[in-house]
């Protein structure tokens, strides 16, 4: 049976399409019947928070986030997936020293680390006797897949309590440092940070790239990425210029600094080149 929409249907359908058009250059039609249809505009209107205000986020809260965060799929109920509160000041600023462009990590009044855990599936194999016969590179691409699912689930259920998060993908490239830092034991990465509090400012939506170059149907097709990534750097460009150019010195300063050359400038550099070596000697097999 059809259920008929009310009045904060309503406004949750017309959040939802702005939010979309916003996001994506073009009208999405959104079905007013729906159920969820705030849950959805939560979602579709989800902005990165940087500036947090000065109040805490209550222990009984963050449980029922982690709660909701670890409620996320998991491969085969594997669970392989953990979440770690970094409450020590000492720590934190450890890891707000490491990247000392992001000073909301050491700012928000939260910190968490999204961690994949390839630890306890070949423990609970020992404790019942079995052998453990999938030591391979699946086990570490479970393991990350999930604790990402968590990290998602994490910021969609923040969100819709109000709360602001800004995910810091960027511990990876400190990752041995805050591995020792968190006394992470063998076969447990740190994936991302995740810094989270009452947001101080509404933040902005981020364009993205337009459902046609993202969302495929019966087989890839990438014919007209130039084209689509022309018109989203136009459009992205407008919404909201970039404030400053990555590594002047070495690629010059470009008439118009887009999307698509701040990440060719981003990725024209070496990152992360030790991580592979630092997933195997925490006792991942990669092959």
């Amino acid at each position: 049976m059809m259920r008929h929409p009310d009045t904060s249907d309503a406004a949750a359908v017309e959040t939802l399409r702005a939010a979309l058009s916003r996001r994506f250059g073009e009208d999405c039609p959104v079905d007013s019947t729906l159920r969820g249809l705030a849950a959805l505009a939560c979602m579709a209107s989800r902005r990165t928070v940087r500036r947090y205000l000065p109040r805490a986020v209550d222990r009984d809260l963050l449980d029922l986030l982690c709660a909701c965060a670890l409620s996320a799929p998991s491969k085969s109920d594997l669970q392989q997936r953990d979440i770690l509160i970094v409450r020590d000041r000492a720590k934190r600023q450890t890891i707000a020293a490491l990247i000392p462009d992001m000073p909301w990590i050491g700012e928000a009044p939260v910190l968490l680390v999204l961690l994949a855990n390839g630890r306890r599936l070949p423990r609970i194999a020992e404790l019942r006797g079995k052998p453990f016969a999938n030591d391979h590179l699946d086990l570490f691409f479970n393991t990350t897949v999930d604790a990402a699912l968590a990290l998602a689930a994490f910021v969609t259920a923040a969100e819709a309590v109000g709360l602001g998060c800004c995910p810091i993908s960027v511990i990876r490239d400190h990752a041995t440092q805050i591995s020792a830092l968190l006394a992470l034991p063998e076969r447990v990465i740190p994936v991302a940070g995740l810094c989270l509090g009452w947001p101080a400012d509404a933040g902005y939506i981020s364009p993205r790239l337009p459902l046609a170059a993202t969302v495929h149907e019966d087989s890839f097709d990438d014919r007209d990425l130039a084209a689509q990534i022309e018109a989203y750097d136009r459009r992205r460009a407008a919404a909201h210029p970039y404030r400053s150019q990555r590594n002047i010195a070495r690629w010059g300063e470009a008439a118009a600094y887009v999307w698509s050359e701040d990440k060719a400038r981003q990725y024209a550099e070496p990152q992360r080149a030790d991580f592979g070596a630092f997933v195997r000697a925490k006792g991942f097999c990669l092959d």
